[in-house]
C-alpha cells in the first residue's frame, strides 16, 4: 500500500476520500481539509497533502463546464496574486514541523475556521481588493498544508455571496492555487512515487464522490449541508489535536 498503509487505515482512507469528494462536489470546499485531518489520524498528515493538491487540479476538469458562467473572475485573481507570495511561506513552515506539532497546527487551524464558519461570522460591507489579496496570502500559507480552501471559504461566507458564485469561484480559485502549490511542493521532496500512486488510485472514488455530490447540490438547499460538513471537519480535526498531544 503507498506510504505504508495498513489493511484498516487503508479502508479508513477510501471512505475518507470518497466522503470528502462528496462534499467537494455539493458545498465547494472542505475536501482538502476533510482528507488531511482523516489522514492525520492514521499516519502524518504530510503524506496526503500532495495527493490532495494534485488530485483536485484534476477534479476541477470534472466541474469547470458546469461552473465556468458562475465565476467571479476578479476575487480569483486578487485572491491569487495574495497566495503568490504565501505558498512558498506556507511550504517552508509545513516541511519545518514534526508530526505531532504538525497535526496540532492543522487541526487548531481548521477548529478555527470551521467555528467561524458556523457560527457565521459576517462583514458589514463587501470587500475590495485589499481585502482579498491579504485573503490570498493567508491562504497561501495555509495551503502548505492544503488547507488554503478554509479561509478562502470564510471570507466568502461572511460576505454572503450566492450559492453558486460562491461554489464556482472557490472551486476556480482551488485550481489554480493548487497549480502553484505543486511546483514548491515538487521543489521541497514532498512529491514521491507513492505520491502519485495514491492519487492515481483515488482517482475514481473522489470521480464518483464529486459526481455524487454535484447532483444533490443541483437538487437541493446546500446550507444545511454545508453545516453538516463544517461540523464533521471540525469533529475530525478535534480528534487530531487529541492525538497530537496524547
Amino acid at each position: 500500500m503507498p506510504f505504508d498503509l495498513g489493511p484498516l487505515a487503508t479502508i479508513w482512507m477510501a471512505v475518507a476520500i470518497f466522503g470528502a469528494a462528496y462534499v467537494r462536489g455539493y458545498a465547494g470546499f472542505g475536501f482538502a481539509a476533510l482528507i488531511v485531518s482523516s489522514a492525520s489520524l492514521v499516519t502524518s498528515p504530510l503524506y496526503f497533502v500532495p495527493v490532495v493538491v494534485l488530485a483536485d487540479v484534476v477534479l476541477t476538469a470534472q466541474q469547470a463546464r458546469g461552473i465556468w458562467a458562475e465565476i467571479a473572475w476578479r476575487r480569483v485573481l486578487t485572491l491569487l496574486g495574495g497566495a503568490l507570495i504565501g505558498v512558498p511561506l506556507g511550504v517552508l513552515l509545513l516541511t519545518g514541523l514534526g508530526i505531532d506539532m504538525l497535526r496540532a497546527v492543522i487541526s487548531l487551524f481548521v477548529l478555527a475556521m470551521c467555528g467561524l464558519l458556523y457560527f457565521g461570522w459576517h462583514l458589514s460591507k463587501p470587500q475590495g481588493d485589499k481585502a482579498h489579496f491579504g485573503t490570498g496570502v493567508i491562504s497561501g500559507l495555509a495551503n502548505g498544508a492544503a488547507v488554503g480552501g478554509l479561509p478562502v471559504a470564510v471570507f466568502f461566507s461572511a460576505q454572503t455571496l450566492p450559492a453558486t458564485t460562491f461554489r464556482a469561484t472557490v472551486i476556480a480559485y482551488f485550481t489554480m492555487l493548487d497549480i502553484w502549490t505543486l511546483p514548491n511542493f515538487w521543489a521541497a521532496g514532498l512529491i514521491s512515487r507513492d505520491t502519485l500512486i495514491a492519487t492515481v488510485v483515488s482517482l475514481p472514488l473522489m470521480s464518483l464522490g464529486v459526481w455524487l455530490g454535484g447532483k444533490r447540490f443541483r437538487s437541493s438547499n446546500p446550507e444545511n449541508f454545508r453545516r453538516f460538513a463544517i461540523l464533521l471537519l471540525a469533529t475530525l480535526a478535534g480528534v487530531g489535536l487529541m492525538k497530537s498531544v496524547i
